[in-house]
């Protein structure tokens, strides 16, 4: 990449898209509505049970025009973009929130919290990884935390992130969906026993989309 194409991309100017699709969201707490979906290319968490490796590596990605990626989100009836990844804070969201905002747009963003926030979501899910934790100040602008629960002992991580997140923060338990049929008992038990939690299911997967 040439040194102009360097400063696009610091700039934001530029991002590594993986894909991009309009659906419904599938987790948490904005389960069931409509978003346009941009995937960005990259990560540096690298979780044993992703189900989306692919996204891993930033390489595979060529960075494309952020602006026709705008105006490609803008297109939809729903205005509202989810911004994931692979790791998207691995890059600049300045330029791209800044001019989805300024279409009227709502910004929702997936992430593990390990790199500093660039942009202005107006939804922050925070989802942590206990190989690299999120960053302190994460906790206090989370709206909604959700911990994937893989066995028993990552409840105990739940609950870890649970005493450093805002008053009023969302909190979901996922089951891992390779081990769900193993994990869905073992949460359902726990929120019995601890009501603030809610359960979130990958349901895009159960209706088979995207």
């Amino acid at each position: 990449m040439d040194n102009t194409a360097d400063s696009l991309l610091s700039e934001g100017k530029l991002l590594p898209v993986m894909e991009e699709f309009y659906t419904l969201q599938g987790e948490g707490f904005n389960t069931g509505q409509a978003a346009y979906f941009i995937r960005i290319g990259g990560c540096d968490v690298g979780c044993s049970w992703c189900d989306i490796r692919e996204s891993w590596d930033a390489r595979l990605y060529p960075p494309v025009n952020t602006d026709e990626v705008i105006a490609r989100a803008v297109q939809y009836p729903a205005k509202a973009v989810v911004i994931t990844g692979g790791e998207p804070l691995n890059y600049n969201l300045g330029y791209l929130s800044q001019g989805l905002r300024k279409r009227g747009i709502k910004i929702f963003i997936e992430t593990s919290g390990s790199q500093p926030l660039s942009g202005t979501p107006d939804w922050i899910c925070l989802s942590p990884k206990k190989n690299s934790p999120p960053l302190d100040d994460f906790f206090l602008k989370a709206d909604e935390l959700k911990v994937i629960i893989r066995d028993a002992d990552d409840f105990i991580w739940a609950e870890e992130n649970m005493k450093k997140v805002r008053m009023g923060c969302r909190l979901y338990l996922q089951p891992e969906w390779s081990q769900r049929n193993t994990t869905m008992p073992l949460i359902i038990s726990y929120i019995k026993q601890n009501p603030r939690w809610v359960i979130s299911l990958q349901s895009h997967k159960y209706m088979r989309i995207p």
